[in-house]
């Protein structure tokens, strides 16, 4: 049992377990969810406290957005996203929003521009009645008008306005093009031209709302956070260096601007869930005894649109609850590229000294007065294509270049520098996303994540030589759970192929399983499943939740993981150079019904799917083949014993299977599996049975 002293020091941030010690324990034994509400209750009146104790100090706080294309990123979904992070319980004075527009388009500016206008309605409407989530879209989605202390009439005036405001971006997106009546409205449209494109174009800084400007209130009067647009330059014969490229120009013109001590980072599908994230993770930064020690706070990764059963095992429950909590107690988990807060100092290469000291007064002190116009121009200056040449930028300073996952190449450079981090898993989510709804959008997400970390694993960053001396052991093997994931790709194709040949040719490849020789591979095989539901079940998911994690489990490792292993290869060859693909956030209404059915999306003939159909329609011939030649030549005389093993392995594969032969042969909507791709599987197939037939 804990004593009052234990649940007071253990919820207030002095040991980094914090919250994910109490989600522990909520299941422990009865009485368990009051100490949990009882710590929270401390943590709370901690943050508020220091609060009170910093009063005015506060930092003062700038958050990054990053978005890449309008129409894979709908600029209607980025708003909703920039409008939940401007509206967090933090002084608004101390807050800047800055989005980073990759794709250059004007129809993002467009939609910032409308955001700056519905805020002034929008932050006064949240903070009187204290409203979650402070994301609009997902505020309409879930709220009926009733839940609040306003009136009806009240809620569906701003439900309107929001409405409205959507339907406009929505339909410039449609069309192309921004009316000429706004342009004529606002400066900023008279950056864009018709040279402009998304890969050629000049550095545009928009400040839509300056937070030091009196005249820059909402509707009632209160201070607005600063907004900001950037794109940065972007030319053909100049390389971008992707989404690390734009952190780093978002670092560099924030400084001229706020240039906040504090710097948070997170997706454009990300949307805050709790207004008071920022005060949670800043009681980290601002602990007298620990708080030097920590260069950033991550908060996991979390999904609000995932089906009941999780179809395409995207919850990532395992990795938030058990695997990034785990390194908590090692140095801190890794940096995931979202829902993340950095000191500037760590991002701009500091290292860790015992006699450190932050200067929380950064971004609060007076600088030399300046117009916005003069402001702009200087920030765009640092967003030039040129500025990083002939300079440590991407290597020694800000997010580092080279790798599809710079995120974790980043957080790995911070913690050999000396700093810790700090995971942060409260029980009501810091941030809501939007996760794959296809197996598309599934396989090219996990592709991009296990090559990247391959990547790492093969480069001079490989964490047992460039972390040796500098972090734990035992934090370099956590590490390594995910540079090695790629590999798996490999065993696991063995399995899936070579067990099943062998059966159909009745070649036993395993102990009988009458041999003592047989209980390494029944232990394995029993605990694994065994561990992996007690995972699933424990962290929130359903059985069937758990048997799609398994389905995915070999889909991954058959395709995602393998093509991270080939390319990887083709790299270390020189036959390719490192390539980012935004994942999309929307599909259309068809796709949409049948994911909240629970019916896979296939609907093109990418390579994967060819493996896919291959693997599944190789293990369905093998086991009916093996099955067959077991009823024709007798049990005794084939040795089943031996071949048992091989039997229930090829079995799993084909049950597992299922949804796959109905979308080959079944299924008639245009999710199915095409014809041509269902007629290359069959040919691969024929090709991979002659060895075992003749």
């Amino acid at each position: 049992m804990y004593t009052t002293t234990q649940m007071h020091l253990t919820s207030r941030g002095y040991d980094r377990m914090t919250h994910t010690t109490h989600q522990v324990e909520i299941s422990a034994e009865h009485g368990a969810e009051f100490k949990f509400q009882y710590g929270w209750l401390v943590w709370s009146k901690l943050r508020d406290s220091s609060a009170d104790r910093h009063g005015e100090r506060l930092p003062s706080v700038d958050i990054f957005v990053c978005t890449a294309d309008p129409y894979s990123e709908p600029p209607s979904l980025v708003v909703s996203t920039i409008l939940s992070l401007m509206a967090y319980n933090y002084p608004p004075e101390k807050l800047s929003v800055y989005l980073s527009d990759d794709g250059g388009s004007i129809l993002t500016y467009y939609g910032m521009w409308e955001a700056s206008l519905f805020a002034k309605h929008w932050l006064p409407f949240c903070k009187r009645y204290n409203i979650e989530p402070r994301s609009p879209a997902a505020y309409f989605s879930q709220s009926d008008g009733h839940q609040e202390l306003c009136t009806p009439k009240e809620w569906s005036l701003i439900k309107d306005m929001f409405d409205e405001m959507t339907e406009r971006i929505d339909t410039a997106v449609m069309s192309g093009k921004v009316p000429e009546e706004i342009k004529a409205r606002q400066k900023g449209f008279h950056e864009w031209n018709q040279e402009i494109t998304s890969k050629n174009h000049q550095p545009i800084v928009q400040i839509l709302i300056d937070g030091k400007d009196q005249n820059a209130v909402d509707n009632e009067g209160n201070v607005l956070p600063t907004l900001v647009y950037m794109a940065r330059e972007k030319r053909p014969q100049h390389h971008h260096n992707f989404k690390a490229g734009a952190m780093n120009a978002l670092i560099r013109v924030s400084s001229v601007i706020s240039n906040s001590p504090i710097i948070m980072n997170v997706d454009c599908d990300m949307y805050s869930n709790n207004n008071d994230a920022v005060r949670d993770a800043l009681c980290f930064f601002l602990d007298e005894e620990m708080g030097h020690k920590i260069g950033f706070v991550q908060y996991p990764q979390n999904y609000n649109n995932l089906s009941k059963n999780d179809i395409y095992g995207n919850s990532l429950q395992v990795i938030n609850e058990v695997e990034m909590g785990g390194m908590d107690s090692l140095g801190g988990p890794l940096y995931i590229g979202t829902g993340c807060f950095h000191r500037r100092e760590i991002l701009c290469g500091r290292k860790f000294t015992k006699d450190y000291q932050e200067d929380w007064n950064a971004g609060i002190k007076d600088k030399l007065q300046e117009s916005i116009d003069e402001t702009e121009e200087k920030a765009k200056s640092l967003a030039a294509c040129t500025y990083e040449h002939g300079t440590q930028w991407g290597d020694e300073i800000g997010v580092k270049y080279g790798c599809a996952v710079e995120d974790v190449i980043t957080g790995l450079a911070i913690h050999c520098r000396g700093w810790e981090s700090v995971y942060n898993n409260p029980k009501k989510p810091a941030f809501m996303g939007v996760g794959p709804t296809t197996l598309a959008q599934t396989i090219l997400q996990h592709k991009r994540w296990s090559e990247g970390n391959l990547s790492i694993f093969l480069s001079k960053y490989n964490v047992f030589l460039f972390g040796h001396g500098k972090t734990k052991l035992r934090h370099q093997m956590g590490y390594h759970i995910y540079g090695l994931w790629a590999p798996n790709s490999l065993a696991t194709l063995y399995y899936v192929i070579i067990p099943s040949l062998a059966l159909l040719k009745g070649t036993p490849l395993f102990p009988e399983i009458t041999s003592p020789w047989i209980a390494p591979f029944v232990y394995v095989f029993c605990v694994k499943n065994m561990y992996s539901l007690y995972e699933a079940l424990s962290s929130g998911d359903t059985l069937k939740g758990w048997w799609n994690g398994q389905r995915m489990w070999l889909v991954k490792r058959i395709t995602s993981y393998l093509f991270g292993v080939l390319d990887n290869l083709r790299k270390l060859l020189g036959l390719s150079k490192m390539n980012f693909v935004v994942s999309p956030k929307v599909s259309d209404e068809d796709e949409s019904k049948r994911y909240e059915q629970e019916i896979m999306e296939f609907g093109s003939s990418d390579p994967e799917y060819v493996i896919i159909g291959t693997i599944t329609l190789l293990n369905l011939v093998c086991l009916l083949g093996g099955l067959s030649k077991v009823m024709k030549v007798g049990w005794n005389n084939i040795h089943l014993d031996a071949l048992f093993p091989q039997l229930i392995l090829c079995g799993m594969v084909v049950i597992t299977s299922i949804p796959f032969y109905e979308a080959m042969f079944l299924r008639k909507d245009k999710g199915r599996i095409p014809f041509p791709v269902t007629l290359a599987s069959i040919g691969f197939v024929m090709l991979a049975l002659l060895p075992a037939i003749v």
